[in-house]
């Protein structure tokens, strides 16, 4: 395969896997990282294949949810939430999460952001908690506490210098999944632009899946290893997919779809609409490039990479 960025041919290693493949590491009631934010970099194709390959009872943990866990909750594959908020940006909150939390069909444990990235931190030390100070004084502590993670929370005085902190459990996922800019066979892999918490998510998790837009050659990483957000030895499995954060952006590649983001929150707002727009776009597509015809084709969906205001 012939590096779409970088100079030279890309090597297989093993680890580029198919769509299906890399979903496939997912298996039900694990623990799924997801590594997006709101409406930008959201692992979507991912997303859409662990719904056609039916997994259930999974487990969500991200600092802010974006459209991948709302869609995913939206098809009865969820039954737990570790994060620190949630929304589509400037389109509206994450609709079937903030319905599944209120008819109580998941277990919602909400910290703060700061919290969940700590919990990642302690895992990827390999430590069993870290103690923060973040969530003291508000509500959330109790509500953990008390309801939704009694077993990850610990209000306690520290014993060195007295001071009140919050001792929180590691968290481990089975399983993470980044959507990247580029990544070579390996899985070394660059992170444009905001990286948020995918570095400690990538490095407590058990498994770790890169999905890249571009497979570039390993020599063409090597000449800017500063840039490297995601090590090769953390990855297990490496997808290269065209417009896999699609309907979500993906920074100095394309711009999120603002159309297609719009008739989701439409639909979204109703059972009914989520099982029309999953109908449409998720289950009848046989895969990734099924989906991308339904939505406009590659001509089409590649119009968003000349878009001059990204820099193209």
């Amino acid at each position: 395969m012939q590096s779409a960025t970088g100079p030279g041919p890309v090597a297989g290693t093993g680890k580029v896997k198919s769509l299906a493949e890399a979903a496939a590491l997912v298996k039900d009631g694990d623990h799924v990282a997801l590594g997006g934010f709101a409406c930008a970099r959201n692992a979507m194709a991912f997303s859409h294949e662990l719904i056609r390959q039916g997994r259930r009872d999974l487990t969500l943990s991200a600092c802010v949810f974006g459209m991948d866990a709302d869609i995913l909750v939206g098809a009865g594959a969820v039954r737990r939430l570790i994060y620190g908020g949630g929304s589509l940006d400037r389109y509206g909150p994450i609709q079937c999460v903030n319905r599944a939390v209120e008819r109580n069909q998941v277990i919602p444990a909400y910290f703060s952001s700061l919290a969940v990235t700590f919990r990642y931190l302690a895992g990827a030390l390999g430590i069993p908690s870290i103690p923060i100070k973040s969530m003291l004084g508000s509500d959330l502590l109790p509500r953990l506490e008390q309801e939704t993670a009694p077993d990850d929370v610990l209000e306690m005085d520290d014993p060195f210098t007295g001071e009140r902190v919050v001792l929180l459990r590691a968290m481990v996922p089975d399983v993470a999944v980044v959507q990247v800019q580029m990544a070579d066979a390996e899985g070394n892999a660059r992170i444009l632009g905001p990286r948020w918490e995918n570095g400690e998510a990538v490095r407590a998790a058990r498994q770790v899946v890169v999905i890249t837009e571009d497979l570039v050659a390993t020599e063409y990483i090597r000449q800017q290893p500063e840039l490297t957000a995601i090590p090769g030895l953390r990855v297990n499995a490496v997808v290269n997919l065209p417009f896999g954060a699609h309907p979500t952006g993906l920074y100095k590649y394309y711009d999120h779809d603002e159309v297609h983001l719009r008739r989701y929150v439409s639909l979204a707002r109703t059972d009914a609409g989520v099982e029309e727009y999953l109908r449409e776009f998720v289950l009848e597509p046989r895969d990734h490039y099924e989906y991308l015809d339904r939505v406009g084709g590659m001509r089409t969906l590649s119009a968003l990479k000349a878009d001059p205001w990204l820099g193209y």
